[in-house]
């Protein structure tokens, strides 16, 4: 069985020394977490037990003897290593795309783990669960965002829902200070560094926003298994998630006393809230 094998950087792996082209064999009944030489069937999988690091060895062994398999790793008696892979092989075995840096990506040109640029949910992403383009942010649906929870295009700051707005820090130049922000479009005498520090920031970091969820091999359908077939490359695939309704979930959970927090934000507009969350004007106001 040709499969693969990951080791730290001066070859050894669980205090044995291995060496490439060598063979080794220990006369014991292979069991997976116990005894025995273990690898993977899927580079991939090694990756659970190495961290994706190209300061450690990667091969492609042989296993050559007795093999007992678990469920993502194997073990046997006899292993030979057959040859060292190079980083960029690596790369090209772990991801299905192009020019990727992260583990498990299916798109192309992506540096975080896990994005998949085909089925419309975007390339060149640096964070995590984008389904837009070009975002360096986290759970944004739009595009060149670098805040998070957008759903807008090129935002900088969080909860948009229009383009181009910046509400992160300084939105001038050259700056020095900690200016005072727009709530609702309007004036307020808070700074960014005060409203980061509020009771209704950190509640509104509890909305379930991600417009995607990776969903592990292990937990896919046979169904969702044939329409995305490049789970055995990747390891999973990446969901598009309904996020319709994801404030008004969110809102349904959270007490009164957290309710009236939110609406004691500066300047709260309920027209202007409902208009971003989807929360009925009604629910707001009482």
């Amino acid at each position: 069985m040709i499969a693969y094998k990951v080791f730290n950087s001066d070859w050894t792996c669980r205090g044995f020394q291995y060496q490439v082209g060598e063979t080794y064999e220990e006369k014991v009944n292979p069991s997976v977490c116990d005894r025995g030489f273990h690898f993977c069937k899927k580079l991939a999988d090694c990756f659970n037990y190495y961290n994706f690091d190209p300061n450690n060895k990667v091969a492609e062994i042989e296993a050559l003897g007795d093999i007992t398999e678990g469920d993502d790793k194997c073990c046997t008696n006899k292993i030979k290593i057959v040859k060292e892979l190079t980083w960029h092989e690596v790369l090209e075995l772990v991801n299905n795309g192009k020019g990727n840096t992260g583990l498990g990506n299916s798109g192309d040109w992506n540096s975080g783990d896990r994005n998949s640029g085909d089925r419309n949910s975007g390339d060149w992403n640096s964070g995590h669960w984008n389904s837009g383009h070009r975002n360096s942010g986290h759970r944004n649906s739009g595009h060149w965002n670098s805040g998070h929870w957008n759903s807008g295009h090129r935002n900088s700051g969080h909860w948009n829902s229009g383009d181009f707005n910046i509400s992160d820090n300084n939105a001038g130049c050259f700056n020095t200070a900690d200016h005072k922000l727009l709530f609702f479009d309007q004036e307020t005498e808070m700074t960014w560094n005060q409203w980061r520090n509020s009771r209704a920031y950190g509640l509104l970091g509890d909305v379930d926003s991600r417009p995607t969820e990776w969903i592990y091999a292990d937990d896919m359908t046979d169904q969702e298994k044939s329409d995305y077939p490049t789970y055995e490359t990747t390891g999973g695939y990446l969901k598009e998630r309904d996020i319709s309704k994801a404030y008004q979930e969110w809102w349904d959970k959270l007490r009164d006393d957290q309710k009236q927090c939110i609406k004691e934000i500066p300047n709260f507009d309920a027209k202007k809230f409902e208009m971003i969350t989807g929360i009925k004007e009604s629910e707001l106001v009482g």
